[in-house]
């Protein structure tokens, strides 16, 4: 039995040394002996490359401005390990974790015995999750984001009233496939026979896979620039404006203080499902609810801006997908400005798909490294870095503290990578200035 929070989660992190281990099997054997949580929430499911937290960020917001409480499971974590499983954004306490810790692991110390082994830190935690929300907190709605892939990830256990697919990119390339059918297929694997999914893929190859999906499952598909539509974007001065036409609802003129196109299309996705729940599970959701909700949704660690003078922007860009992304949202906000970038990311990337961009945009890129199992060192994020405006550092606080004492005020920093990195950052600056 554990009795402290800090014991409670050094034993969730031993279970890192396990690794990564795809398949239901041990998840449904603990299922089985917790008498299905799983089976008595209502669950919408969200799979993707990139997108999934601000999606999932987006579409509670909303509900709670509706008047309904939201539970989540996401990750990683930004601020701290407990917002992995949360309510109307509010993380879930230290005696709770301690709680639930010491019912998961007795099951998981017996699992260990079968011949399926040891449950993984995230088969763990998505039992938790399951456990909280199923026994301890009775929420109107849970959304569940995927960890890794789809078909065989943990969470894939739950029986949602929906599904929603953000996007397909190249990571986890080692274990979900090399092409994007093959990722696509995985991603899929979280529709369910006779529940929708609504998705904003739009790779012809990817989408294909989904759809054919789909169709096996009598699923039915509302794609993004097919069944629902953006129109009127623009980027103006504090995020993005724009209107969306939907199959059932029209709305003008929305603003998201989130910036980017990307983040556009993930209010998309939100906004659809949440007419959809409107109409098809008799919710209350009116247009001010979705207006207020794509107004004041904020993800941290996503293009937040940290300091004004000069601006420090973090963003958990930690695939080539991101990067693009990224160095769009900076053509379309910053184009008039000098930007430098420091930059650190874990070894399993596409790691020159992702330096060579950003030192396109730049006027110098640095490489640095972070306290991670699998974190690069500075001089080998360098080294695959093609570009001569270029240099590295190992310790990434010295950096940081070189680059505010010597940019330009009207200058901006932009720190990216990996979003372990990013968490730490986070903490680093804002607590020098508190």
């Amino acid at each position: 039995m554990v009795v402290t929070y800090k014991e409670a989660i050094d034993w969730i992190h031993s279970r890192l040394r396990l690794g990564m281990k795809p398949g239901l099997k041990r998840m449904e054997w603990m299922m089985e002996r917790l008498a299905h949580p799983e089976q008595h929430i209502k669950t919408i499911h969200v799979a993707g490359t990139n997108g999934k937290g601000s999606t999932v960020c987006y579409l509670r917001t909303i509900l709670q401005e509706a008047g309904y409480n939201i539970g989540t499971f996401t990750s990683p974590y930004i601020e701290q390990f407990n917002e992995r499983i949360s309510i109307n954004g509010v993380p879930i306490h230290d005696e709770e974790i301690v709680s639930l810790v010491n019912e998961i692991k007795p099951l998981a110390e017996q699992l260990e015995h079968t011949e399926l082994g040891s449950p993984t830190e995230f088969e763990v935690i998505t039992a938790m999750a399951l456990v909280y929300f199923a026994k301890t907190k009775q929420v109107d709605l849970v959304i569940f984001e995927t960890g890794l892939g789809g078909r065989l990830d943990s969470t894939n256990v739950i029986d949602p009233l929906f599904s929603i697919i953000t996007n397909i990119g190249f990571d986890h390339t080692a274990i979900l496939g090399e092409t994007v059918e093959e990722i696509a297929y995985e991603k899929s694997g979280i529709i369910k026979p006779d529940s929708p999914v609504i998705t904003s893929v739009e790779q012809e190859e990817a989408l294909q896979v989904i759809l054919a999906k789909a169709q096996s499952t009598n699923s039915q598909v509302y794609q993004y620039n097919l069944d629902f539509t953006i129109a009127n974007y623009q980027s103006t001065k504090s995020g993005e404006s724009f209107s969306i036409k939907t199959p059932f609802l029209t709305i003008n003129d929305l603003n998201s203080k989130m910036k980017g196109a990307h983040q556009v299309k993930n209010a998309a996705l939100a906004i659809m499902a949440a007419v959809y729940l409107k109409t098809h599970f008799s919710m209350t959701i009116e247009e001010v609810h979705i207006r207020d909700g794509i107004k004041n949704a904020f993800w941290a660690g996503r293009f937040e801006s940290l300091m004004a003078e000069p601006m420090v922007i973090i963003d958990g860009a930690h695939n080539p997908e991101g990067v693009q992304a990224l160095c769009k949202t900076l053509n379309d906000h910053f184009n008039d400005k000098k930007i430098h970038i420091i930059f650190s990311a874990l070894a399993d990337k596409h790691i020159g798909d992702m330096l060579n961009p950003l030192a396109d945009i730049a006027e110098r890129l640095t490489c640095t490294s972070f306290d991670f199992p699998r974190s690069l060192s500075a001089r080998e994020l360098y080294d695959q870095c093609s570009r001569s405006n270029k240099d590295y550092e190992e310790d990434w606080k010295v950096v940081i503290n070189e680059k505010l004492n010597s940019i330009p005020k009207d200058d901006v920093l932009i720190i990216t990578g990996s979003l372990y990195f990013i968490s730490e950052v986070r903490l680093h600056i804002l607590g020098c200035l508190s």
